[in-house]
């Protein structure tokens, strides 16, 4: 195992470090949160929002990660403006860097480093055609405690509010929850959840992708 970066914050440690296998992997407070080698449900997340939207004009991405959802959404050359929400500066720096692949050089590609909650709430009503939450691991197994009240309902309202009518918030789970899935059910109407089988180093799982979309 070789470590290739670190960094802290209020919040904890960030380790990145590259695998025996070759795999680039990120851990936050020692807890594993993704690698390169498993991006299918990030992927997904990408693909479940723009399958859902007409025209995905400007999509807000909260968390930057590894940078594979946001790859996929620049695979469709519908999309006009991303903004990433990153709270951590050292994800972004990492990528700015090249310790990451980088997906930031590309001209329609905006990051905020922040609070996910703050930039929602600075957005206008109205004004975006998805909300994609990668943020934490869900809200059964969080990393930051903190993050609890991104699933909660009172910060799904809010994302509802700053959609345009067609629009979609899909948020990323590592673990089934039917707390989130009643939230964004009560906040939107319905709710579409999409599992999502996985392969951990040889262990099979499955992660979960929760989708409400606003008439």
């Amino acid at each position: 195992m070789l470590e290739i970066a670190r960094g802290s914050s209020e919040r904890g440690e960030l380790v990145l470090r590259r695998r025996d296998d070759g795999a680039l992997e990120l851990r936050v407070n020692g807890v594993f949160v993704m690698d390169d080698v498993e991006t299918s449900s990030e992927e997904l997340l990408a693909s479940a929002a723009l399958a859902s939207v007409r025209r995905p004009d400007r999509v807000l991405v909260g968390g930057l990660g590894l940078g594979y959802t946001v790859r996929a959404l620049l695979a469709d050359p519908r999309l006009g403006q991303v903004v990433v929400a990153e709270i951590e500066p050292e994800l972004v720096s990492w990528m700015r860097s090249g310790l990451v692949p980088s997906v930031l050089d590309d001209p329609r590609v905006g990051v905020v480093v922040g609070d996910v909650r703050d930039v929602v709430a600075e957005a206008e009503d109205a004004s975006l055609d998805a909300i994609l939450l990668d943020v934490d691991n869900g809200p059964d197994f969080l990393v930051y405690n903190e993050n609890s009240a991104i699933y909660a309902s009172p910060f799904v309202t809010t994302c509802r509010s700053k959609l345009r009518a067609g629009g979609v918030l899909t948020v990323w789970s590592s673990s089934e929850s039917g707390a989130l899935e009643d939230v964004v059910a009560s906040v939107f109407g319905a709710c579409e959840v999409k599992p999502v089988p996985v392969q951990l180093q040889e262990r099979a799982e499955t992660y979960y992708v929760y989708q409400g979309c606003r008439q």
